[in-house]
């Protein structure tokens, strides 16, 4: 179990909103709302890299003596051991994130692996030295994104009591927003004092009691919820569905029912949050797999109706859409966001129609000038067939008259 240290802002994490009601210390904060507009009412409170460090560069060449190459092998063996003082390793290569070792540790084989949970002391500065915070027992599970990305990628080189100075570019600290809280301006470079104290394995999650198992989902969210605020969108999904992972693990302990509900209602908000998170990305089909997900849990789950009518109306399923928020609706009257939200879903479904019925009156024709067309033409036909009919019987009347004036003067 890890201890709740926000190394992003502790304001930034909080429980979700679930009255639908954004207070207004979150606008005076600058945070923005789950969905932009007013459309939200739950509040949520990269580039590749090798996991491992370079492997060394082979230095081998041609014939050498026993003597050289038992000297060479001796100092590869040194180097292996541990980087050498006040030398920068450049640890993706790009000069964005360097490491300098400031006082030995206790080799390659104490380095913490991914997974496990670490205390380190830490004090942050700006690029000038500028103290910004300082953390004498900060803990957070290596690569679960629980710290600033600087930290999860140094910290894995970092071998049990090494003292390190860490030089870090923006864009693995705090980015272009910057930080409230600690205060860190927007773009800017740090520089991070660490010692790596202890490195234990994670707890076993089968083992683990529900309350505690509870609280650990509940912290992982709690840090998508942050990278969320940041629009760390991919990160966010990263912690959600760690927390989500959590919270499906089974269980060798007994657990109440209350602690079930407790386990479940946590699974969907992130879920539900999850889903926020995948619509920012664009990618619509997860979303409204987290969306369905949420809902056959909680069938009458407000946010998750709302935003599965949003993925649904993204992808242009009109009626569907319309449906779900209905219902929605109906569970919730008075909710001006989902009225609004429909009242706009219905004009544009009516302009959808009417632009069909356009399209298919022009692809078949006018219907009324084939009618008034195929009507004149039966007239037409009509009158000829009349003026035929009565002609053939004038003649018939004619030759019947003239036959009989033959008969007669023959008599």
């Amino acid at each position: 179990m890890t201890e709740n240290t926000d190394t992003f802002g502790g304001n930034e994490d909080r429980e979700d909103d679930d009255d639908g009601v954004t207070a207004n210390s979150d606008k005076k904060s600058g945070r923005t709302s789950l969905l932009e507009s007013g459309e939200d009412f739950e509040m949520l409170d990269e580039e590749d890299i090798d996991d491992d460090p370079p492997p060394l560069e082979d230095a081998g060449g041609g014939k050498k003596d026993k003597k050289l190459e038992s000297e060479a092998h001796k100092e590869a063996e040194e180097e292996d051991v541990s980087t050498p003082l006040e030398e920068w390793l450049d640890v993706l290569g790009s000069g964005m994130l360097k490491k300098k070792v400031l006082g030995a540790g206790q080799g390659p084989d104490s380095r913490p692996q991914k997974g496990q949970n670490v205390k380190i002391s830490l004090k942050t500065s700006l690029a000038d030295g500028t103290l910004v915070e300082e953390c004498p027992a900060l803990s957070f599970t290596l690569g679960d994104g629980d710290v600033i990305q600087a930290l999860d990628l140094a910290v894995q080189l970092m071998e049990m009591g090494e003292k390190a100075l860490i030089q870090v570019n923006a864009k693995y600290a705090y980015g272009s927003r910057g930080s409230i809280e600690p205060e860190v301006p927007p773009e800017a470079e740090l520089l991070l004092e660490a010692e790596l104290q202890e490195a234990n394995d994670a707890p076993d999650l089968e083992l683990l009691a529900p309350a505690l198992k509870s609280a650990l989902a509940s912290q992982k969210r709690e840090r998508g919820n942050a990278h969320f605020q940041r629009g760390d969108y991919a990160f966010a999904v990263n912690s959600y569905s760690i927390a989500l992972q959590i919270t499906e693990s089974s269980s060798k302990v007994d657990i109440t029912t209350e602690e079930e509900s407790e386990l479940l209602d946590v699974k969907v908000k992130c879920l539900n949050n999850m889903a926020a998170s995948q619509l920012r990305l664009d990618h619509y089909d997860a979303a409204l797999k987290s969306c369905v997900a949420a809902l056959a849990h909680q069938p009458d789950n407000i946010k998750a109706l709302f935003r599965m009518g949003k993925v649904l109306a993204l992808k242009g399923e009109y009626a569907e859409a319309i449906s779900i928020l209905r219902k929605a609706l109906k569970l919730e009257p008075s909710n001006k966001t989902i009225h609004a939200e429909l009242s706009k879903l219905v004009k544009k479904h009516s302009e959808q129609k009417g632009a069909e019925q356009a399209m298919y009156k022009k692809m078949l024709g006018n219907p009324a000038s084939v009618g008034s067309v195929s009507q004149k033409r039966h007239a037409k036909s009509s009158w000829g067939l009349n003026w035929k009919w009565l002609f053939g019987a004038t003649a018939v009347a004619i030759g019947g008259v003239a036959l009989s004036v033959v008969i007669a003067a023959r008599n």
